[in-house]
């Protein structure tokens, strides 16, 4: 399986991303920390469908990045900065505030976006062959 003669995509020596690309995946980041935040605020205020739809909500940025940049790097940089943002709004102040409750709801939250972030991460694009050199007989 040759792509375009020049041998395995893997043996294709790495080249810089273009800055259209640096801007996509900058932009997913900062709606991963937007994401993160509003599902911290959503998920304690109903609880059932509040944790639901800040879950939904995580799951649809993290695989719509994935198919919008066409590689796995388009799920981990909103993952990257949800992730950022749930820390940082767990951790508490030194007044005694926090966001986040010692409940099931904020652990469903940050455990289950968590392990959404690794499932649509693992199913997001990888290198594929071009169509054209899949085919054998051509």
């Amino acid at each position: 399986m040759s792509s375009g003669g020049r041998g395995s995509a893997l043996a294709q020596p790495l080249q810089s991303p273009s800055a259209g690309r640096v801007a996509a995946l900058l932009g997913l980041v900062v709606l991963g920390v937007v994401v993160g935040v509003a599902g911290a605020l959503v998920q304690a205020g109903w609880f059932p469908g509040g944790l639901l739809l800040a879950l939904a909500g995580a799951a649809g940025l993290f695989l719509g990045g994935a198919r919008a940049v066409l590689s796995r790097s388009g799920a981990v940089a909103p993952a990257f900065g949800w992730v950022v943002a749930v820390i940082f709004l767990t951790a508490s102040r030194p007044e005694g505030d926090f966001l986040f409750g010692a409940g099931v709801g904020s652990y469903l939250f940050l455990l289950g976006g968590m392990a959404l972030a690794v499932i649509c991460a693992t199913m997001g694009l990888g290198r594929q062959p071009h169509a054209d050199g899949a085919r054998l007989g051509k």
